[in-house]
């Protein structure tokens, strides 16, 4: 039986919040085409663990290096965001 972990999202822009949800492999796939479109730091996405993911410390560790990692997204692009990133994080469905 195969299990996997899955990262809650709070996110703020001006008076609007709302949660996303997203497994690592989704943050990889996000990563991989940041990283061929915008020339992002390919060693910016903390790296994937296979043995212990889903202990509880490593689980807590990789949710704040995935939230310092989507900061630190948000501040390379402070005007607009690129598409693929507004898209992950639904900006779509709740900023016009």
């Amino acid at each position: 039986v195969s299990s996997f972990q899955v990262y809650i999202i709070q996110v703020s822009v001006g008076s609007h919040q709302w949660t996303v949800k997203h497994r690592y492999s989704d943050f990889h796939d996000l990563h991989e085409k940041l990283v061929s479109e915008k020339k992002i730091d390919k060693n910016l996405l903390p790296p994937k663990k296979i043995i212990g993911k889903n202990s509880k410390s490593l689980v807590e560790k990789r949710q704040k290096e995935l939230e310092v990692y989507l900061q630190t997204l948000l501040l390379k692009f402070p005007v607009t965001a690129p598409k693929v990133l507004s898209h992950f994080l639904h900006f779509h469905l709740y900023v016009s």
